[in-house]
């Protein structure tokens, strides 16, 4: 009997993983409520400060495949440590006063935490005891969603009592703790040696999308043919990316196992979703920290724009259970269009109610169940689809989705308040709208291609046995 009894290592091992993925998020997150903040404070303007978050994120897709190849076999314990090190390293440059530069530095650091959350996935697939599996994945899938909620607000009020530096200095204190715990909680791993590491298709997929996302945010301030020059150069590096990813034996993301049967929709939905998603958090977080004298501001203080992240935090798990209570009544594949559909009715409530702070509430709120819903979903639909040996890859690469999708709103809403901009380059109510109405038709196509690939859908799930 005794032998049964689980040590205190193997209990700690759940609550150190969600730890990790939370914790990161968390540092991730100190981003969008200190742009305005650090726009002023460091001299840039609105959309280079931005870069303070999309960069993090973009990151943080472009390091998750690195990350989970040489995290595979018995190289994840050093791996993840490694990581979080990476994280409390990029906390302390950028609660330096070395300058803005330093800063986006610190901030890529950082970005590497984001990379960890699929080995997190990973590690309990692996280990956690059957029964609780589905549980513990639905809970480190929205993470990187629930994290903002904690992040946002955390950041806000410290920022607003004692500075921006002040916000990082918790970040490091906050990654050290996630490092000491996990020291402490996680096995080494015995599995084979890792695949060989694809640095081209890791080059080629970074200097794409980050090409790509460059492009998008400084279009309003470039000229028309070094914007296109930049989009078409971004394009033609992705596109190589996926001719040397489908030539390879061992390339660093599957695609044909990304876009296989069942797991397509969940893929597709992390890019569109977790672009509106941004879109419409860095909207609210805008709209109400702004002085009223601008039109589209509510005049609230800084800490009050974070704590409107609560609300998201709160109904993003407030989604994760009531997927759980619908488990048996909705099949999982339309959980994904349903929670875009929620996606396009939040950024529809805020571009019609967005002058009223009880309109971006519920605006938050309504976005909050959209995101327990479709994040929460993912992880079924993939374990449902993928071998247990190719979990950590193909969750890997939905994260990269995901962090590309949140690192394309952050830009391209941005872009949209700068394109309608007055002669002074100060934001409008007009863009505001636009903004919102671009957001809404981004979160309504990702609900239609959700609902056609989730009819394509039609193979009964498979118990986790089944899978295995």
């Amino acid at each position: 009997m005794s032998a049964a009894v689980p040590t205190v290592r193997e209990r700690a091992l759940v609550p150190t993983l969600v730890l990790i993925a939370s914790s990161t998020a968390v540092v991730a997150s100190l981003g969008a409520p200190l742009v305005p903040m650090i726009a002023r404070d460091e001299g840039v303007s609105l959309s280079n400060a931005q870069w303070i978050l999309t960069v993090t994120f973009l990151t943080g897709a472009v390091t998750s495949p690195i990350i989970g190849r040489l995290g595979g076999g018995r190289h994840r314990r050093p791996v993840i440590l490694a990581g979080l090190l990476a994280v409390c390293l990029g906390s302390v440059l950028a609660a330096l006063p070395l300058g803005f530069g330093a800063m986006v530095f610190g901030r890529v650091l950082q970005g590497v935490g984001l990379s960890l959350t699929p080995l997190a996935i990973a590690v309990a697939r692996e280990l956690v005891a059957e029964e609780k599996q589905l549980a513990t994945l639905a809970t480190l899938s929205i993470t990187t969603v629930a994290g903002a909620g904690m992040g946002y607000p955390l950041a806000s009020y410290i920022v607003q009592e004692y500075g921006v530096s002040a916000a990082y200095w918790v970040g490091a204190a906050m990654a050290g703790l996630t490092l000491a715990a996990a020291v402490l909680a996680i096995p080494a791993n015995r599995g084979s040696e890792p695949r060989p590491l694809d640095l081209v298709g890791a080059v080629l997929l970074g200097g794409g999308a980050g090409g790509l996302l460059l492009g998008v945010s400084q279009a309003h301030h470039w000229s028309g043919p070094l914007t296109i020059g930049i989009a078409l150069a971004s394009l033609a590096m992705l596109a190589a990316w996926v001719r040397w990813t489908l030539a390879r034996r061992d390339p660093l993301v599957d695609l044909r196992l990304a876009t296989r049967h069942g797991v397509l929709g969940a893929n597709v939905t992390a890019l569109l979703a977790g672009c509106g998603m941004y879109m419409l958090i860095t909207m609210v977080v805008l709209i109400v920290q702004a002085p009223t004298a601008t039109g589209y501001g509510l005049g609230h203080s800084l800490t009050v724009a974070g704590l409107m992240l609560v609300p998201f935090s709160f109904a993003n798990v407030l989604g994760n259970r009531i997927l759980r209570a619908l488990d048996r009544r909705v099949a999982p594949d339309m959980l994904l269009p349903i929670g875009s559909c929620l996606f396009l009715v939040a950024t529809l409530v805020l571009a019609g109610f967005r002058d009223t702070l009880w309109g971006c509430v519920l605006a938050m709120v309504i976005g909050g169940l959209g995101a327990g819903a479709s994040f929460a979903a993912m992880p079924r639909l993939i374990v449902r689809f993928t071998p247990a040996e190719e979990t950590g890859s193909v969750m890997a690469f939905n994260q990269i989705l995901r962090y590309l999708g949140f690192s394309a709103g952050s830009a391209l809403v941005l872009a949209v308040l700068q394109l309608y901009a007055g002669p002074d380059g100060a934001l409008t109510a007009t863009g505001f709208t636009v903004a919102a109405l671009a957001a809404s038709a981004v979160s309504g196509v990702a609900a239609v291609l959700g609902f056609v690939l989730a009819r394509s859908v039609t193979d009964p799930e498979p118990t986790l046995q089944e899978v295995r």
